[in-house]
């Protein structure tokens, strides 16, 4: 897979391959501020005058990535003078700019989206900011210094890396993931299981749950996108199950308002100051008890909006496991951890399960005994 496809990805096994591949990434992107009312779309399926002349695009752009934008978005973008394919990740914010939205747009053939696009980014008046990376316009973000801040992501991950040996000396990196959409890493702090686990860990050994004291253990969670997809944002997390469980605590710095990469680094001080805390709501769950938990955990899953088929899924599991009877809420919650877990086996797209983990993590400031009832929930 190309690096200028729409569906590439990369993962990583060491952080300086990760940085490496980010800083690469940085030097190569193209951040261009113009009129919104100076950008012109075009069509780009197959029947197009640009498909068929690939000496119209802006050099550097190669056959794979205009085809792969035919069979993707179909769209193409005039830049001062210079043609790039339009990324799928541009999409939602080529319509910001040009003030527009909803289901019908779709559904309208490239040339006839491409003329109501065209109608109304003519109109506007504000600066667009545009990310040209991989051979594609990527994001049309505001132009306005207010509404879009650039933290380039080869920094966010220095000032976390320095964050974290001083807080958690002995960190250790555990995996990364890229695409154009987003990036992602985790970290583990083997040395400091005992400082932010400590009293959890006891809990579960107290109620029989020794082989979990075991497994976890504690760390963090990095997410960025440059594409409008997310803030640079830190979770705390717990690694060490088949799946690592977001417990709730999170900071998060928007591309918005003059922000700065120094921003994020004193909101990295704020969620390590808070862990203790996200670990001492879950392990208030030990002590909750549910009569009916298959009950409970099936409106909490409506509750949070998780996806229907994966959660039904991992209800059935945990009712044919536990066989009947009262649960604490933290079974419960456990079990619910298999959602994210099925998602993976069901090979849903990376950033939708960040999203379902994130909503997950709510479950954790619930009032659980609203949702312990014997009435049975459809949904």
């Amino acid at each position: 897979m190309l690096p200028c496809q729409d569906n590439y990805a990369t993962t990583f096994d060491t952080y300086p391959s990760m940085l490496d591949y980010h800083k690469t990434l940085s030097k190569e992107s193209n951040w261009h501020r113009c009129k919104v009312k100076d950008l012109h779309v075009e069509p780009l399926d197959a029947s197009s005058v640009l498909c068929r002349n690939p000496t119209a695009f802006a050099a550097g752009i190669s056959a794979d990535a205009v085809a792969d934008t035919v069979e993707k978005l179909g769209l193409a973008l005039r830049v001062d003078g210079k043609v790039y394919p339009v990324r799928t990740t541009a999409y939602k914010t080529l319509l910001d700019r040009a003030k527009i939205g909803g289901t019908s747009l779709p559904k309208l053939s490239r040339k006839d989206l491409a003329s109501v696009l065209n109608a109304c980014l003519a109109v506007q008046t504000s600066d667009a900011l545009l990310l040209i990376r991989d051979e594609k316009v990527s994001a049309a973000h505001s132009g306005d210094v207010k509404d879009y801040s650039v933290l380039p992501m080869d920094e966010l991950l220095l000032v976390l890396e320095k964050k974290m040996g001083e807080r958690f000396p002995g960190f250790r990196f555990e995996g990364g993931y890229s695409d154009h959409s987003f990036t992602s890493g985790n970290w583990i702090f083997p040395d400091q299981k005992e400082e932010l686990l400590g009293t959890y860990d006891q809990s579960l050994r107290y109620y029989g749950k020794t082989a979990m004291a075991s497994r976890l253990v504690p760390g963090i969670r990095f997410l960025t996108s440059d594409t409008g997809l997310a803030s640079a944002k830190v979770s705390a997390m717990l690694m060490g199950t088949q799946h690592p469980i977001h417990i709730g605590s999170c900071i998060a710095v928007d591309h918005r308002h003059q922000k700065k990469v120094s921003d994020f680094g004193d909101a990295l001080d704020q969620l390590f100051a808070q862990f203790c805390d996200s670990v001492a709501k879950l392990q208030s769950l030990l002590s909750i008890e549910l009569e009916y938990p298959g009950n409970a955990m099936t409106r909490i899953c409506k509750k949070l909006s998780l996806p229907k088929k994966e959660s039904l899924e991992a209800i059935a599991m945990y009712e044919m496991a536990y066989g009947g009877g009262p649960a604490s809420a933290h079974d419960v919650f456990m079990a619910m951890q298999e959602i994210p877990y099925l998602m993976k086996v069901h090979h849903t797209p990376e950033a939708k399960m960040l999203v379902v983990e994130e909503n997950m993590a709510r479950a954790l400031s619930l009032k659980w005994s609203d949702f312990d009832l014997a009435k049975a929930v459809s949904w």
